[in-house]
């Protein structure tokens, strides 16, 4: 049964992805927009296989980028998706209960937990779970918001909280997350920049310890075995070289 929804999704060269993700949940929106910005392998036509309305969009940054698919959909009802996420099939009951049993008419959006594919196991504490996304959403009441690296959906109404985790394969290696670091250190430094902040050597220090302290012990990374370990480990290392960015700017701009 398809219900009054459209699912938003961008892309690019998520051909090894998107099938996954589409096959979770296609059938349950009437209505499918993947907003493309240049893929060079096979993504729109594996789109369009699942029935999808494949628009193409120069790359504007994850919050904007995901506002111009939204500005695509029609339907009451939006589930925002990730090409490298899935639909558990717990949830996909839960989004079904939303609204055979009407709670889309009681409320106005619904979030769940999203966990993550790691080194072989699915990641369960620490920094990274529950990593809680509000994903399901009344269209003409929303519309995304937060900073260029970290989005987030604005909604003004009542929403409530779906069973089931919402399955992310977004570091299939080390070597990926590592990748990501100077990406999003770059946006953090630039807009440290626009905010006109100053280096701080306190925050520098401090803020990796904390990240470390908070991700191992007070959220219990550890009994994720090594890779809570190494989560750990690389969400301070990541924390200790975006604040180091605005010092060597500032070195930078001195000489």
């Amino acid at each position: 049964m398809a219900f009054p929804l459209s699912i938003s999704i961008i892309s690019c060269n998520e051909e090894a992805n998107i099938a996954r993700c589409l096959k979770s949940a296609a059938d349950l929106a009437e209505e499918i927009v993947v907003v493309d910005s240049g893929s060079k392998d096979r993504t729109r036509e594996v789109a369009e296989e699942f029935g999808a309305k494949v628009s193409h969009q120069d790359w504007l940054g994850h919050r904007d980028q995901k506002n111009v698919a939204l500005g695509l959909c029609t339907r009451p009802w939006v589930l925002a998706l990730d090409c490298d996420e899935e639909l558990s099939p717990e949830l996909r009951r839960s989004i079904e209960r939303f609204f055979q049993d009407g709670l889309a008419d009681r409320f106005d959006g619904a979030e769940c937990n999203r966990k993550v594919w790691f080194l072989g196991r699915w990641i369960t504490h620490g920094d990274w779970y529950p990593d809680r996304k509000l994903r399901l959403f009344r269209r003409e009441k929303s519309k995304w918001g937060g900073s260029p690296e970290h989005d987030y959906i604005e909604l003004a109404g009542p929403t409530m909280r779906l069973e089931g985790d919402l399955h992310h394969y977004s570091f299939p290696s080390m070597s990926r997350y590592v990748e990501k670091i100077n990406t999003f250190s770059d946006v953090f430094l630039a807009r440290q920049k626009a905010e006109g902040k100053k280096w701080s050597v306190g925050a520098n220090v401090t803020r990796p310890f904390w990240r470390f302290f908070r991700a191992y012990f007070l959220r219990r990374g550890f009994l994720d075995g090594f890779p809570g370990f190494w989560i750990a480990v690389s969400t301070a290392y990541f924390a200790f070289v975006r604040y180091s960015r605005k010092f060597e700017h500032e070195v930078n701009e001195g000489k």
